[in-house]
């Protein structure tokens, strides 16, 4: 039973502080940015001074591992829920300064008023978040963290507050001094997990416990465990991890950590993150989970995160023992595979691959997981050399993109994951692809499921994503244009607009959820979009087809009647909407969703 697996305890807010500053609880996330909001951390004092509950703490005991001469290292502890609490009394109460959302360090002061600790009103602001007002106000004390230091002198400070402010007795601050010193002795509930549960178990009372405040991840919790383990480089790879994240979103990011973290900036880990400081990439920015499990995946023959928090603890999933040799085993790849993640070439190449499929922005992917295992396959393959290098990009692309279409790692990802690598390594990545196709590209599949899949109205939907793919791997020239593509308008400065008007189709009585099908989307240019207007598709049409004879320009820019076919087809527009009312709009998406499947196929098959 699970209850049997746990020991409740309390322990003084003191004592905690305590055990973290002397290593005995590892709280990695210190390193990390701290999310709590300002005001968190002064409403967390006033709890713990009024002695209202403020939840309890988890720490798991990380297994204990049998070294090479035979005998037992103990493990250490994780705090493993209530980072943001412990993190917020450390910079509050110990002083310590904290890394806010920009990566820089800053102390959180919460300041003091004596007068109002006297007040009856249980609104009152006893604590506040240090300003201006509060260095300037002799009433406040402006940062608790000086009371709480060890070579604080009470009679002194009792003295000079009481000369400033007279109407406060040196007896009555003293008593108040004391109730807030009292906030150390606050006994907090502490639940420490056993080495002995399953780390599948321990990984899911993670996620599950923090659920409810930020939102984390198995990723979160390898990053945990990876940042308790000096032994081994834990905190500098970690680091290197959460940098090359944070560098992808934010390039001038780097000169921070040049000039600020001169561990790492002296460390292997920052020549191989140089590259991002000049970094334009937009379409695929990993984050830390991303990072890890393509790290994990193309490294090993495993791809849940759970077993690489395992094998960092040394587990032999045999014999069920924990061994240091794993564990050394484990960091020396996984430092590897990360590696080779933020290796330049590595990614750079990938990166062509996936834009030379078509996906060339940030709008045209709604999920990582396939990223992640498309790029986890590509390094597998640059390493296996089971494929020609010319090969290796268009393997990855079909892989990509089948995986897109047929929502492969949607739901249970980690599942499919593993699925997907247990079979290539019986049989390869080549032989598992075909094996893929053949089971699930049937005509039924190109012919009904991809055309059922576009009759959506969301602008992020797969298939219509793909789409977007297939023109612009084909270089297709937007609706009505002469020389705009529709990459053009995705990379630069195009929307999506209806083909039938939502003005018009909204005048005869189409719903939202009618107009706006993913069959009636187009990339406009803004000109001829204000071409178009709220006409019908035979008005607008009519004008295209007759300057095709006048060469006289009114809507779009097209002046030949080959290239306005030849524009409708790369569009999937069928030619029969140059005489089409509202009357005919269900027809109109019926016969587009065809056409579109049909293009989607033929660029999926050219790859």
């Amino acid at each position: 039973m699970l209850v049997e697996k746990y020991n409740p305890n309390s322990l003084s807010v003191s004592a905690i502080l305590g055990l973290i500053s002397s290593g005995n609880i590892a709280i990695p996330e210190i390193q990390r940015p701290f999310v709590w909001k300002k005001t968190q951390v002064r409403d967390l004092l006033d709890s713990l001074y009024k002695g209202y509950p403020t939840g309890y703490l988890i720490i798991w005991k990380n297994p204990n591992v049998k070294l090479k001469d035979g005998s037992v290292s103990s493990g250490k502890k994780i705090l493993i829920d209530g980072q943001q609490r412990v993190t917020a009394l450390m910079t509050a109460i110990a002083g310590i300064p904290v890394i806010n959302s920009e990566y820089k360090k800053e102390r959180i002061k919460i300041a003091f008023n004596p007068f109002e600790a006297l007040s009856e009103d249980k609104d009152a602001e006893i604590f506040a978040v240090q300003d201006q007002s509060h260095l300037k106000g002799k009433k406040w004390i402006p940062d608790v963290a000086e009371i709480f230091k060890n070579d604080f002198s009470v009679f002194s400070f009792i003295n000079k507050y009481c000369s400033d402010n007279p109407e406060m007795q040196p007896e009555t601050l003293d008593k108040i001094l004391i109730n807030l010193r009292s906030i150390g002795n606050r006994l907090i509930g502490v639940i420490e997990l056993s080495d002995s549960l399953d780390i599948d178990i321990v990984t899911d009372i993670f996620i599950r416990i923090n659920s409810k405040g930020t939102a984390l991840s198995q990723g979160d919790f390898v990053m945990s465990k990876i940042a308790s383990d000096e032994n081994f480089g834990g905190n500098m790879l970690r680091k290197a991890i959460d940098y090359f994240a944070h560098l992808c979103v934010e390039p001038s990011f780097y000169n921070y950590i040049k000039e600020n973290d001169h561990d790492f900036a002296e460390s292997e880990y920052m020549q191989k993150l140089a590259w991002l400081k000049d970094d334009k990439e937009t379409v695929y920015d990993p984050e830390c989970d991303d990072i890890l499990r393509v790290a994990f995946m193309h490294m090993y023959p495993r791809a849940k995160l759970a077993d690489l928090v395992s094998l960092l603890s040394g587990r032999n999933f045999e014999t069920r023992e924990y061994n240091i040799e794993i564990t050394e085993d484990t960091y020396a790849k996984l430092k590897q595979g990360v590696l080779n993640v933020i290796n330049k070439n590595n990614f750079n190449q990938f990166m062509l691959a996936i834009r030379g499929a078509g996906f060339i922005s940030s709008k045209m992917v709604n999920s990582y997981m396939a990223l992640d295992f498309a790029y986890a396959l590509y390094l597998r393959l640059a390493i296996s050399k089971e494929v020609s290098v010319s090969e290796i990009k268009r393997v990855v692309q079909k892989w990509y993109v089948l995986s897109v279409l047929t929502g492969r790692y949607s739901s249970s990802p980690e599942t499919a994951f593993y699925r997907d690598i247990r079979k290539i390594n019986e049989v390869g990545v080549v032989k598992t692809l075909e094996d893929i196709e053949a089971a699930t590209l049937s005509d039924n599949f190109w012919d009904v499921k991809v055309v059922q899949d576009l009759s959506y109205t969301s602008t992020i939907n797969p298939t219509y994503l793909v789409y977007l793919a297939a023109q612009v791997a084909g270089n297709d020239i937007s609706l009505l244009s002469n020389n705009i593509t529709v990459k053009d308008l995705i990379e630069i400065a195009g929307d999506v607009h209806h083909i039938f008007p939502k003005a018009y189709l909204k005048v005869n009585g189409y719903s939202k959820n009618t107009y706006n099908q993913e069959a009636n989307y187009a990339y406009l240019d803004t000109q001829v979009n204000k071409s178009i207007g709220k006409k019908a598709p035979c008005e607008y049409f009519a004008e295209a087809l007759k300057q095709c004879e006048t060469k006289i320009i009114t809507c779009g820019s097209i002046t030949d009647i080959k290239a306005l076919k030849d524009n409708l087809a790369v569009n999937c527009v069928p030619f029969e909407a140059c005489y089409m009312t509202h009357n005919d709009y269900n027809i109109f998406l019926e016969k587009r969703r065809e056409l579109m499947a049909k293009k989607i196929k033929e660029y999926y098959y050219n790859l």
